[in-house]
């Protein structure tokens, strides 16, 4: 059953261990049934944003209600995209009806009656202007013969529940995009559905398997998506000292500026010299959630700004940073298109010496200044998860002299990416290697989100510990 796809939830159940325990394979189907609402006709594992089938012997009941879901077999191994090529005709279920009642009908049957966006659920009979025919869901009516609830429902109506057979015409416009591209791609291989969106911009990340086929993907994903006018997939992975990454136009325009809107800020960019991913979305939100007006903020890899600009907006003080100059300068250009230009001192650096340089200035200014009661906070933000724990050395003694108020020692939010089979445990570890201190019941670690198979992207909270800050002068 794993090989199906089910999921360990239904598994789990001591009902169903139980009662499968004890079944035969035909009755565990009919468990499943009970569970889920409907008996597979084919075994499918369906993951996020990707396709898997695997090919097993497909009942000859079920052969026609799969067509309904499958382009004409004649498309496997297209790698030019040819519209007309996914044209087929199925044979579905439909019922005769007089024209006045088909709203009621279909109120009635809405169960029953076929629910395919894009396809109509009535058409003109031929045969008589004033009827017209209700196309049923093949999967519903098997052997095209109604059950008794259906039965009863008609007779209410006195509609005769005769079900006849109807030639549908279905053409690439009638399939989704995983449709078209299961019906392409080599059988068995997995297929990419899902992609990134950035504006009008719609990012891939192919695999090898799947690049003779990327300009039918490009194509496809452009055409089954409103408002995406460009396809892109990366060429190599982000290893460049810009975080920018190499990228191939398969589809569409190749105007890679492009606009964008988090959290109610609106951003443009150059997608292909700046380091942008709205699956960030949330944890951009997270940390700007934790600041309160009148905080100071330093972004040590600022990007283009989305910690920065929100943290403006919410009167805090900001310092924002970013080496790549493309990036800096989109900085600029979304502060004015923000209007927080006045509140944002933006500079261009490595990100040591941004650290060592405004970073250190600005707390040796305005830590000894801090009273007790004040409730300025002051929080450092590295967002650069491939190499930002290595920075953290910077941090020990920065400054000098003792600190006036534990309160008011900085907070670093600093990110990594983490491959160990305990990532929190792998996080704080090289934290602690690289302060050069022990932060046991002093961090905080925050699951961002899964990059890869066994690979995670974690933050890491916590105070920057008074001895670790601080260089005691000599007696």
């Amino acid at each position: 059953l794993w090989r199906f796809g089910y999921s360990a939830r239904l598994l789990k159940t001591n009902h169903f261990r139980t009662a499968a325990s004890n079944t035969s394979f035909p009755a565990v189907w009919m468990l499943l049934a009970r569970y889920s609402g409907t008996i597979p006709a084919r075994f499918v594992v369906v993951k996020k944003n990707s396709f898997f089938t695997m090919p097993e012997t497909v009942p000859e009941i079920d052969k026609a209600n799969l067509e309904l879901y499958s382009p004409h077999p004649g498309v496997r191994g297209m790698t030019l995209l040819n519209r007309a090529a996914f044209k087929r005709t199925v044979v579905v279920p439909v019922l005769k009806v007089k024209k006045e009642i088909v709203n009621t009908l279909l109120k009635s049957l809405k169960h029953t009656v076929l629910q395919r966006p894009g396809l109509k659920r009535v058409v003109e009979d031929t045969e008589d202007e004033d009827s017209r025919l209700v196309i049923l869901d093949p999967h519903k009516i098997p052997e095209f013969l109604l059950g008794e609830a259906e039965q009863e429902a008609l007779k209410q109506l006195n509609v005769c529940p005769e079900v006849s057979k109807y030639n549908l015409e279905l053409t690439y416009e009638n399939f989704k995009s995983e449709e078209i591209l299961r019906a392409v791609l080599p059988e068995g291989q997995e297929v990419t559905s899902g992609f990134s969106r950035v504006g009008h911009i719609a990012h891939l990340n192919l695999r090898d398997h799947q690049l003779p086929y990327r300009y039918l993907i490009g194509q496809v994903i452009m055409d089954k998506n409103p408002g995406i006018t460009c396809v892109v997939n990366k060429t190599n992975i982000i290893d460049s000292t810009y975080r920018n990454f190499q990228m191939e136009v398969l589809a569409g325009e190749s105007n890679l500026v492009t606009k964008v809107k988090e959290n109610n800020i609106a951003y443009e960019l150059d997608f292909s010299k700046v380091y942008w991913n709205p699956r960030l979305s949330t944890e951009h939100g997270r940390i700007v959630e934790l600041l309160k007006p009148g905080d100071v903020l330093f972004d040590v890899f600022a990007g283009i700004g989305p910690f920065a600009i929100p943290a403006a907006k919410k009167k805090c003080r900001v310092f924002a940073n970013d080496l790549n100059p493309e990036s800096y300068s989109w900085l600029l250009h979304n502060c004015k298109l923000n209007k927080v230009d006045n509140k944002i001192k933006a500079f261009n650096m490595d990100g040591r010496d941004f650290l060592l340089g405004p970073v250190r200035e600005e707390l040796s200014k305005e830590l000894p200044l801090l009273k007790e009661e004040q409730k300025t906070s002051f929080h450092i933000v590295m967002n650069l998860p491939a190499l930002a724990i290595e920075f953290l050395d910077v941090f020990r003694h920065l400054l000098v002299g003792e600190p006036c108020s534990t309160a008011g020692l900085p907070t670093v939010h600093c990110y990594g990416f983490s491959k160990h089979d305990d990532p929190a445990k792998d996080i704080q570890e090289r934290a602690e290697a690289s302060l050069g201190t022990s932060l046991a019941g002093r961090c905080s670690t925050y699951l961002v989100r899964n990059v890869a198979p066994n690979k995670e992207m974690l933050c890491i909270s916590f105070q920057i510990p008074a001895d670790v800050l601080y260089k005691r002068p000599c007696p």
